[in-house]
């Protein structure tokens, strides 16, 4: 089958001005006008190297952080930017989904924004005319067609430059994170447009963070990190071997908070500026970590796994009968769970000069999300000797939307009546 989209060696740069790519002629202008024309320090590459080629009927998706290279690419693929260098050829009428109803003018009304936005888009006045009923059914926008486009929402805007690019009749289907667009009721017509699409052969090339999108509509996928290709194949795997490197980059990141040098005790009733330590100190926890199960340390995991707390302690002064204990906390402040040795009936023993308290739990049933963890140390009566607030923080990460806070084991049974179909 012959290709639809050819890329060989293509390289985009963009002149970097006072720190910032300047990618377009308003920004260039905008520079000018504050009076900051300078000589450019530096090119930012944007895209190095890309070889690319998607067969007719196929569909690509991109997958990829911020920044990665994926709209650039797909600007190229639409023709708004030209390759500094390589070659691209694209076969057919290309319909892009990108920065949808952009180029509206706010002054004129839905309808002559439809007749503009078509005819740049490759169509003729005729042609647009004869569609115009249709994209606007499909956008909704029956009753409000007629007004400026300065009072249209921004969904709304959006809705109507998604049913031009779509009434194209395109070979070619550009998508920019526009999947959920508009209401519930207008994301399943845009599924189902899509869909369509799919079924009558057409080439579209996907960008976008849901990895289930990519995995519904996509025959491959891309992977593209700092505009280079790391992975090219099935869907899934490629989306696999992306979450695993940004499941490390973001552990990475999160372990640079747990080496941030501990601050001193706040002695209760003192007044400091440090609120995330406080106690009497005759014991100091003097380093916390999280290890997976097999005893490295880590700080993204996948609900469900199991993850050991440790906490390196120090007795500066030897107490009677002390206690430790941990608590979740979700970042916006909810608190998840939390226990200590004393309600877990765990004997604490002696606990010499200096030692190390591990807290196993076999599966983190937290649904995705960011959390901290908090440790402490505290006398029989509640009197702390070392509280860190807030201090710790972790990833859960799950490819189940599931919502609340944490997932609670249960099984369905649907047992229709048999004879008369009701309950």
């Amino acid at each position: 089958m012959p290709a639809a989209i050819e890329l060989h060696g293509i390289c985009k740069r963009f002149r970097s001005l006072g720190g910032r790519p300047s990618t377009t002629l308003k920004s260039a202008a905008l520079e000018l006008v504050r009076g900051r024309r300078q000589r450019a320090r530096e090119r930012f590459t944007a895209l190095r190297d890309i070889d690319l080629t998607v067969e007719a009927g196929r569909a690509l998706g991109i997958v990829g952080a911020n920044g990665s290279g994926k709209s650039t690419l797909l600007k190229l693929v639409a023709g708004i930017y030209r390759p500094d260098s390589g070659t691209l050829r694209v076969r057919g009428r290309v319909a892009p989904l990108i920065e949808l109803g952009a180029g509206f003018h706010p002054e004129l009304t839905g309808r002559e924004n439809v007749v503009i936005n078509g005819i740049i888009l490759g169509l003729s006045q005729r042609e647009v005319r004869r569609r115009l009923d249709a994209i606007v059914e499909f956008a909704g926008m029956r009753e409000f067609i007629d007004a400026p486009a300065r009072t249209y929402s921004s969904g709304m805007y959006m809705r109507l430059g998604f049913a031009v690019a779509v009434h194209l009749d395109p070979d070619v289907l550009l998508m920019d994170e526009v999947l959920a667009i508009g209401d519930e009721a207008f994301t399943r017509k845009c599924a189902d447009r899509f869909a369509e699409f799919r079924r009558l052969g057409k080439t579209m090339l996907l960008v976008g963070h849901e990895a289930a999108a990519v995995e519904r509509w996509c025959d491959e996928a891309v992977w593209l990190d700092h505009g280079v290709i790391r992975a090219h194949g099935a869907p899934h795997k490629v989306i696999d071997l992306y979450r695993q490197a940004m499941s490390e980059q973001e552990s990475d990141a999160l372990a640079r908070s747990y080496e941030q040098p501990m601050p001193s005790i706040t002695v209760a009733g003192a007044t400091s500026e440090a609120r995330d330590r406080w106690g009497t100190g005759e014991i100091e926890i003097e380093r916390v970590r999280l290890d997976d199960t097999y005893g490295h340390e880590r700080y993204v995991y996948t609900s469900g796994e199991p993850v050991t707390i440790r906490f390196a302690y120090r007795v500066r002064r030897p107490v009677d009968s002390p206690v430790f204990g941990f608590a979740i906390v979700r970042n916006d402040g909810l608190w998840v769970y939390g226990t200590d040795t004393t309600l877990a009936k765990v004997a604490v023993p002696a606990l010499g000069t200096a030692g190390e308290v591990k807290v196993t739990i076999d599966a983190l049933g937290l649904v995705a999300g960011r959390y901290v963890v908090d440790v402490s140390v505290h006398a029989a009566d509640g009197t702390p000797y070392d509280y860190h607030s807030r201090r710790y923080p972790f990833s859960v990460r799950d490819d189940v939307a599931e919502r609340g806070v944490a997932k609670v084991h249960h099984r369905w049974h649907i047992v229709p009546d048999a004879v008369s179909g009701h309950p």
